[in-house]
């Protein structure tokens, strides 16, 4: 059997056990549907290990639901859980989309890249599921990055600094070129041609250029340390590159590229990964991912895929 064969057969597989599930947790089974849910198990193990695969994964999905979804989402759970947690998605990404929506200027799909020349001649790539704000106001050049990553190439203006407000901070452009990411309300910037100046809470720190800084809420900013630019902007190129980061963090950035999401339960989050991926095919380097890993994949559709053990 080819590989393609043997996706198609395993995602048919999954979805036919999360089926079963469904049925299962909403009540007692009929006995001429216990009868065909035993047969099933039965008929092959893969079947048996999808439908284990399966209850892992919502007894996981429900303790997370437990601790910070509303009583009354709680109790409706059970009814059922699957679509509950398709629903819950789609509603937390379209107010996310909409709220985007009406405070950027400029923005970005999944898996869709912009590059953006403003007013004064600099140039903005942004990267997928990424958005900005502009506030070209008198002396001032100010841009907010509302969500995910953009490159900037500055147009010298000694009159008007170049200011981008960010996670709590702002980054200010002493020079040209420089990167800047966001995740989990920090921001990562990684500086390309001369330097910026980074300011947070009560602490100010240049960056030069080779180097990155993190900073965020309630956190200090990080000393200035060299990085590999090329691996920070293969995004721009097609490519992403990681070098030893956790399982949770590869599958966030890919998860701008793929229009769903990619889950890992809390055992396997924290493995390291390391490679070059085509960011056109996220699910290709999920495969990838859990053969050099040896973990497995269950499907939820393509729109939902869970990585475990």
């Amino acid at each position: 059997m080819d590989e393609e064969a043997r996706l198609a057969r395993q995602k048919r597989i999954d979805e036919q056990a999360m089926a079963w599930w469904v049925r299962c947790d909403a009540g007692p089974l009929s006995k001429e549907d216990q009868t065909k849910f035993e047969a099933w198990l039965a008929e092959d193990a893969a079947h048996r290990a999808a439908f284990d695969d399966a209850s892992r994964l919502f007894r996981e999905v429900q303790a997370m639901w437990a601790g910070s979804a509303p009583v009354w989402r709680q109790r409706r759970w059970r009814a059922p859980a699957l679509a509950l947690l398709a629903a819950s998605l789609a509603i937390f990404f379209w107010f996310n989309e909409l709220s985007l929506l009406w405070r950027s200027d400029f923005r970005t799909g999944t898996g869709e890249t912009r590059l953006v020349t403003l007013e004064d001649g600099s140039r903005v790539q942004l990267s997928a599921r990424s958005a900005i704000a502009v506030n070209y106001k008198g002396g001032q050049r100010r841009l907010g990055l509302l969500q995910g990553e953009v490159w900037f190439q500055v147009a010298p203006d000694a009159a008007r600094p170049f200011v981008v407000d960010v996670a709590d901070g702002t980054v200010t452009a002493l020079g040209t070129a420089f990167d800047i990411a966001t995740e989990r309300n920090q921001a990562e910037v990684s500086v390309a041609e001369h330097r910026v100046e980074v300011a947070s809470g009560s602490q100010n720190v240049i960056v030069e250029e080779g180097q990155q800084s993190v900073f965020g809420a309630g956190a200090p900013i990080t000393r200035p340390q060299s990085v590999d630019l090329f691996m920070i902007t293969s995004w721009r190129r097609g490519r992403l590159i990681f070098d030893d980061q956790p399982l949770s963090e590869v599958l966030e950035k890919l998860g701008r590229y793929h229009h769903g999401y990619f889950l890992a339960s809390p055992s396997v989050q924290r493995l390291r990964v390391t490679g070059s991926f085509d960011a056109a095919n996220p699910l290709g380097t999920v495969r990838a991912l859990e053969v050099s890993l040896n973990l497995h994949i269950t499907y939820l559709t393509d729109y939902l895929v869970y990585l475990h053990e």
